[in-house]
């Protein structure tokens, strides 16, 4: 089993795994259009992945984030990106229709439920996309919410 982790805003937790936030808004690993959901390999990758994108003004809103747990069973094919493959650009800030084109072919593809990729933050490391449409899906355990707080540290 892998464990990997996903935190939201609490007004979020309702639809945290429908995958409407990156269908709406896109992301790296994805066009506009696709719903996917991006979870992280470490509860700290993924508080990281989110701090990347506060400003100091999200510091109240950083008081509303649940932390939610998913595991992954071993017995789930897990479609993999390698670093290798990845043009020099990959990591560019917004992202490159590169990256989001190996994402929404994954997705439209359905070859699994879940693609794992590296993470624009810390290459090094992991996120995983979940493609809530895959058959696979309802395989996967989506745990608990727990409230989540970032140290004050992270706002000097």
């Amino acid at each position: 089993m892998t464990r990997a982790w996903r935190i939201v805003r609490k007004k979020r937790l309702p639809d945290a795994f429908t995958g409407d936030g990156a269908r709406l808004g896109g992301g790296r690993w994805n066009h506009p259009g696709t719903s996917v959901v991006y979870v992280s390999e470490s509860l700290s990758l993924a508080a990281l992945e989110l701090y990347v994108h506060f400003t100091r003004n999200d510091i109240e809103l950083s008081k509303s984030l649940f932390a939610i747990p998913v595991d992954i069973p071993d017995s789930l094919t897990i479609t993999e990106v390698f670093l290798k493959g990845l043009t020099p650009v990959w990591r560019v800030s917004p992202p490159p229709d590169s990256t989001k084109d190996i994402g929404t072919e994954w997705a439209q593809k359905g070859t699994s439920a879940i693609l794992r990729v590296p993470s624009a933050v810390i290459p090094e490391e992991y996120n995983f996309m979940l493609n809530p449409k895959h058959v696979d899906f309802k395989k996967i355990k989506i745990g608990k919410p727990q409230p989540f707080t970032l140290d004050k540290r992270v706002w000097k």
